[in-house]
């Protein structure tokens, strides 16, 4: 991409804040005051919102009497106590998150605050059965869980174009129900979530005329503002809602931790430049020098991650025209590490080979970014550098995971792949990395 469109195309950065995102009569505005949380108004429902938002996909898991994984629900509601403390007031969930658990954990952490305190955003995840009267079922026990009696953003959950849409939403009578549903107040803005290519993504525009979309929550960071090449390119669906006034969520703005944890040279660049900020900041600021963006979702499993992200939006600092030159050229620098553009989501388990799928990808990308992932076709056993990779790759592996959890038990049944909103070719990948777990064993 040509540098020079990438910052235009961000609002040319700091001169941008504070502005409407756009020069149509409905546009994001921005209030912001030093040392307190930036908070974006949306022009379709004149919502205050904090522009960082609470992702509740990763709550810590702590074990219960049964051995059974459950939500730490005294670390949820720490955790929900310092974010309102704080400013946030935009929490994100889903009826599928955390084997289920997401919804009534946050719910029983928000039930203690005034509910005109915050707001709620849940999806209609009817992946396995979009039949209208479970996806009405499943719209009710969303109300439930959370203990309310309306829904303040209420999202089509993972749409990829036309045709998932009219399967699941509109030929069932689903969009009928949720614009009466909204009509009433029990919906107060009514969004999809998207999870496609370019083509499915113009699709779904087509139908903002009838539907009147009044959010659209989209993968948006500054690795796949123009590099993206499996989805619709962020940059391109960034600018499509601009167009048409729709105000933007924001999700993965940290790739699934990956923008956190980049390899160790490229690291060693953001830290030459500002040594005070983390390297995950950087992404953030991305994200909210954008004007047209609402909210961006993080989800904050420790207090340190809260901490560290409320330094970002407390208030936002916009990225200079030259910050995100660099930012353009990092982006561009991560594309030659081999790592798997896996965000840990977990939609991919339960495996039904018991295959810890998310916990394997991380180990590989994380085993790449510290340099102990080797050529095996160039290296010898002979060279020092590769003793040491070997050494590090297959301890951390068996530590990691439990051996009938690695990758060599795939039989590649493909269970795993329709459920993947990167779309990556999870069999391929276990695979491969098995493949090369083998080879270290047999390199002496």
């Amino acid at each position: 991409m040509d540098r020079r469109d990438f910052i235009k195309s961000a609002g040319a950065g700091a001169a941008a804040f504070g502005l409407a995102a756009c020069t149509n009569n409905k546009s994001v505005t921005v209030d912001t005051k030093l040392g307190e949380m930036t908070y974006r108004t949306n022009p379709n429902s004149g919502d205050k919102t904090s522009l960082l938002g609470y992702g509740t996909m990763r709550w810590q898991m702590i074990k219960n009497a049964d051995g059974k994984d459950v939500i730490d629900q005294d670390s949820v509601n720490e955790l929900v106590d310092r974010a309102i403390e704080a400013g946030i007031n935009y929490f994100d969930s889903s009826p599928v998150y955390l084997q289920g658990q997401s919804e009534q954990a946050t719910g029983l952490a928000l039930a203690r605050h005034p509910r005109n305190s915050y707001f709620i955003a849940t999806k209609l995840s009817n992946f396995s059965n979009w039949t209208k009267e479970n996806s009405i079922l499943m719209y009710k026990k969303s109300l439930e869980n959370f203990q309310t009696d309306y829904l303040d953003y209420y999202l089509l959950h993972a749409v990829s174009g036309e045709a998932v849409f009219r399967q699941r939403f509109v030929d069932n009578g689903m969009m009928e129900y949720l614009m009466e549903e909204r009509k009433a107040g029990r919906i107060r803005n009514l969004g999809f979530s998207f999870h496609g290519p370019a083509s499915g993504f113009d699709e779904m525009m087509k139908y903002h005329e009838q539907y009147h979309w009044d959010f659209v929550q989209i993968q948006m960071n500054y690795s796949d503002w123009t590099h993206q090449t499996r989805e619709a390119k962020a940059q391109y669906m960034y600018e499509e809602l601009t167009k048409r006034g729709i105000p933007v969520v924001i999700m993965e703005p940290l790739l699934g931790g990956a923008l956190a944890q980049v390899p160790d040279a490229i690291a060693k660049r953001f830290m030459e430049r500002e040594p005070s900020r983390s390297i995950a900041s950087w992404a953030f600021r991305f994200c909210g020098t954008h004007p047209n963006v609402l909210v961006t979702l993080s989800g904050m499993t420790y207090r340190e991650h809260l901490e560290d992200n409320l330094k970002s939006f407390c208030p936002l600092v916009p990225l200079t025209e030259e910050e995100l030159e660099f930012l353009e050229s990092q982006a561009s620098l991560m594309k030659e590490y081999p790592t798997i553009s896996c965000t840990g989501c977990k939609y991919c388990m339960p495996c039904p080979y018991g295959i810890d799928i998310p916990t394997i990808f991380a180990h590989y990308n994380k085993c790449v970014n510290e340099g102990n992932v080797v050529d095996l076709e160039n290296a010898t056993p002979e060279q020092k550098e590769f003793r040491k990779a070997r050494r590090a790759y297959l301890i951390s592996y068996d530590r990691a995971l439990e051996k009938v959890r690695q990758a060599d038990h795939c039989v590649g049944c493909e269970e795993c792949m329709s459920h993947c909103p990167q779309h990556i070719r999870i069999p391929r990948e276990l695979q491969r990395i098995d493949r090369y777990v083998n080879n270290l064993k047999k390199t002496f």
